[in-house]
């Protein structure tokens, strides 16, 4: 009789089939696809009058799944659970433990940091129990979300509209942004100038650029044109003199390894991609990908993390790498320490590469331009920074003239250093004057050849970005890792913020649910309050205090809230207010609104129901239209499916799926157009009477080619793997991303 195999489930398929490549044949590596037992949606599902006993059902559509799996782990002479490292993935291994009714003998819990051969053998070969401290900490944020979402969306459903949300996380980062429209609302702009003086040598060539700085050696702000004029006057016919000449070096250091906060923040920065991709491209670096002359490997460290701790052996290669391809300089002596904050869970090692010397550019024929790009940014990220600071040379020079000063400073790289592979980028670009300096002394005396004067207003604060509100976020301590993008996701899919180009804007709608919950639910949007509870279930994390108890304190003042709220908002409909349009009526002339249906946004006559007239809303699209030169116009059809067609409508008759880009063909000059869709696109002429023209069925995505003999081994991977699916006939699977919890 055959040996019994040992059973290893892991959430999704790629992970599983990485990991069972460095199992060998003894172990049968299978999928939960996530989730397979959670709260039911069609209700509460929590007893809180029993001590808040949750009532978990089998996940819908799964049934087949959970069959094959209880078969699979009873044939099996172990099951290792070997879900995410962390309170999402300890609870969905519990989870499947209760599910699979595995006595506590058969099942063993493992977890990968990264997913490498060395890191996957020795995991299996060290199993541990599973830390209920740790389920019950995620058991705890999933009771106390569901309660708030369950018991406040009703609410607002009756107060406010139907279909709403509300959300112990969304709700605060909701707030964050209604506030900071309110400041920018609020904010009284200022007057000020600046004056920049263009200075000569009266000996030699060249100038320079001084701006003014301030009186008698101390700073001093020009607020208005009045005290622009008496600082002219009082230099022009005054003599120039250098003051004082400041010679030194400067010194940058790089910014630590990536955390999953700044991760999101540098992604959307850098590659403008938005939080949810850029953990799913990252999920995808993390579980495995086909590389040519190193097989299937994880390419980076588990991504939801919050620690800046690095392994030995981590840092141990990166120096070796670092000598290896830049020399000694270029190291700092001794390995980079960087210290976690306060408050972080620090379970995990800082994202990084597995494997170092597995460059971006070693990897790149075998990775998409998503994962090429993300892989990039985290492996020069780490790199740089276990390297030595980059040095400046600075000069800064302060130039008298009455009792006036002007300074003028420069900064040019002396070396390198980590910049030399990595340099991190900013949110916003600050303007500043960069000329190159002469070689002055102190004493000095120059001409003046100019003075220039600029008037200037302060600004408000900025709205926010997604990743400033991330980072916002993470310094008040508002949510987890794992939280972050579906936070950003739920508050702008149910309508409550809007992205204006980069920035998050709330909508009339999250205004006034924002103003609704301050009124009446002060603790669930109040910051310090989150962020208490995020504490709260760190304690029961650790150990130190019990979820009940933690849920029990919450929920006695909660429900108090309740209680009052809907006795003062009886009988209360609250109004949003309508978004006005620059269009007016065909019908009757008032000036049209702006509404949201089933597909999106569109202009709608507030007269409704004595006048019923609606109209999309128009986007100009780049380019001109190929058969008439008109504007390209983007359209939506009625069911909610994206076109393009020229302004002229049935006149002209132009329509098409193809996106217009803003380049021109070259041999006809009429506007390219490009497939709708993600990854490398490549721009394509429509028109047909040109030489360049590319039929319909010949516009497709620009497709890798594969290395010498890798085209038949996926031919051949393929047919097996269709002949698998056909024989097992399993249940759907179609994405290994995990679920987050709906109500944060």
């Amino acid at each position: 009789m055959a040996k019994a195999k040992k059973l290893v489930i892991v959430e999704s398929p790629a992970k599983a089939k990485t990991i069972e490549k460095y199992l060998g044949s003894e172990y049968k590596v299978t999928a939960s696809m996530g989730h397979l037992r959670d709260l039911p949606k069609s209700r509460m599902g929590v007893d809180i009058e029993n001590g808040f006993k949750p009532d978990y059902i089998p996940v819908k559509d799964k049934h087949e799944l959970i069959a094959e799996l209880k078969k699979d782990s009873k044939a099996a002479s172990m099951v290792y659970l070997a879900t995410d490292p962390d309170r999402e993935g300890e609870a969905i291994s519990w989870h499947l433990k209760e599910l699979l009714d595995l006595p506590d003998s058969k099942a063993r819990r493992v977890t990968f940091n990264e997913i490498t051969k060395k890191v996957v053998t020795e995991s299996i070969r060290n199993p541990r129990d599973i830390d209920q401290d740790l389920v019950d900490a995620q058991q705890a944020r999933r009771i106390l979300d569901r309660i708030v979402g369950y018991k406040l969306s009703p609410l607002l459903w009756k107060k406010v509209k139907s279909g709403l949300s509300a959300g112990r996380v969304q709700s605060v980062a909701t707030r964050m942004v209604v506030d900071r429209e309110e400041e920018i609302s609020a904010f009284k702009s200022e007057e000020y100038w600046l004056l920049d003086a263009v200075l000569g040598r009266r000996d030699s060539d060249g100038s320079f650029t001084a701006r003014f700085y301030g009186r008698n050696g101390k700073k001093q702000e020009l607020r208005s044109e009045a005290e622009v004029n008496a600082v002219e006057a009082a230099v022009r016919n005054s003599e120039f003199e250098v003051a004082s000449v400041k010679r030194g070096e400067k010194t940058k250091s790089p910014a630590p390894p990536f955390i999953t906060s700044t991760l999101q923040q540098e992604a959307s920065r850098r590659l403008n991609m938005t939080p949810r991709r850029t953990m799913s491209i990252a999920q995808q670096l993390y579980e495995g990908v086909e590389i040519s002359g190193h097989g299937s490997i994880g390419l980076i460290t588990y991504m939801r993390t919050d620690s800046l701790r690095l392994s030995d052996e981590a840092v141990a290669a990166a120096r070796s790498y670092i000598i290896e391809k830049y020399g000694e300089a270029y190291y700092p002596g001794k390995p980079r320490v960087f210290k976690t904050k306060a408050g972080a869970q620090d379970a995990h090692e800082a994202i990084r590469p597995t494997d170092v010397f597995l460059t971006p550019e070693i990897a790149k024929k075998d990775l998409t331009q998503e994962q090429y790009r993300l892989y990039k940014l985290i492996w020069g990220r780490f790199t740089a920074c276990q390297m030595a600071n980059a040095v400046y040379d600075n000069v800064a020079v302060d130039v008298q003239a009455a009792d006036y000063t002007f300074r003028a400073s420069y900064s040019e790289m002396k070396f390198p250093g980590y910049s030399a592979v990595y340099e991190e980028a900013k949110d916003e670009e600050v303007s500043e004057i960069r000329n190159a300096l002469p070689s002055l002394v102190e004493g000095e005396k120059l001409s003046l050849e100019k003075l220039s004067r600029e008037q200037q207003f302060t600004q408000p604060p900025a709205r926010y970005t997604e990743a400033t509100l991330i980072r916002a976020m993470e310094e008040k301590g508002i949510g987890r890792p794992s939280t972050y993008a579906p936070t950003v996701t739920t508050i702008t899919a149910h309508d409550y913020v809007i992205k204006e180009g980069k920035y998050l804007k709330p909508t009339p709608l999250g205004s006034v649910v924002t103003e609704l919950m301050k009124e009446h639910f002060a603790d669930i949007v109040d910051l310090k309050f989150t962020n208490h509870m995020e504490s709260e279930l760190d304690s029961v994390e650790t150990g130190k205090a019990g979820w009940q108890d933690v849920l029990n304190e919450f929920y006695g003042e909660f429900d108090a809230e309740m209680t009052k709220a809907e006795r003062e908002l009886d009988g209360v409909k609250v109004k949003v207010p309508d978004v006005l349009s620059d269009e007016y009526c065909d019908v009757c002339g008032r000036q049209m609104v702006v509404k949201k249906g089933r597909f999106g946004y569109f202009l709608a006559c507030p007269g409704f129901p004595e006048c019923t007239f609606t109209k999309p809303i128009v986007v100009e699209m780049p380019g001109r239209c190929p058969k008439c030169g008109g504007k390209i116009l983007k359209r939506t059809s009625k069911k909610g499916y994206v076109f393009y067609a020229c302004e002229r409508g049935t006149d002209c008759g132009f329509i098409t799926w193809d996106v217009p880009t803003k380049d021109f063909c070259p041999a006809c000059g009429k506007t390219m157009f490009k497939r709708a869709g993600r990854g490398p696109l490549k721009s394509f002429c429509i028109n047909e009477e040109c030489q360049s023209f590319v039929p319909e069925d010949k516009r497709v995505y620009q497709k890798k080619k594969p290395a010498d003999g890798e085209e038949t081994k996926k031919a051949a991977a393929k047919k097996t793997a269709a002949k698998k699916t056909a024989a097992k006939k399993p249940a759907a699977r179609k994405t290994a991303a995990k679920k987050t919890a709906k109500e944060e």
